[in-house]
């Protein structure tokens, strides 16, 4: 797996708003924690695509201005991070542990400590 080229995939993905795309690297059992998962479902551990599917979808809709810049991408042992600028200009990284192909654990971190870092509206 190309860590540039998966980037590349999924920044276009998102900024396409386009779930399918974005969810079809991901495993069926995938779990993503995030900060803002925690804001938007109540809870910070999503378990499984179409649960992640409905985190994103309400992510998406609270945020309809959402788009994101990569700004650099790393990768190690079956991991990749991507380094982002946010909508707000927030600075992001999404770490993804992958199976294969597929992204099997997924964690959302952000800089600093912002009560609302995606600038999701409560």
């Amino acid at each position: 797996m190309d860590a540039r080229e998966f980037a590349e995939n999924w920044v276009k993905a998102w900024n396409a708003h386009d779930l399918d795309a974005l969810l079809a690297h991901f495993t069926e059992d995938v779990v993503f924690t995030s900060p803002v998962a925690a804001q938007l479902t109540g809870t910070a551990v999503i378990r499984g695509k179409d649960a992640l599917r409905a985190y994103w979808s309400e992510g998406l809709r609270r945020i309809p201005d959402l788009r994101f810049e990569v700004v650099g991408v790393y990768s190690g042992v079956d991991t990749v991070v991507i380094n982002y600028r946010n909508q707000k200009g927030g600075l992001v990284s999404e770490v993804l542990h992958f199976d294969g192909p597929l992204v099997r654990e997924g964690h959302g971190t952000y800089l600093g400590d912002d009560t609302n870092p995606a600038g999701a509206k409560d």
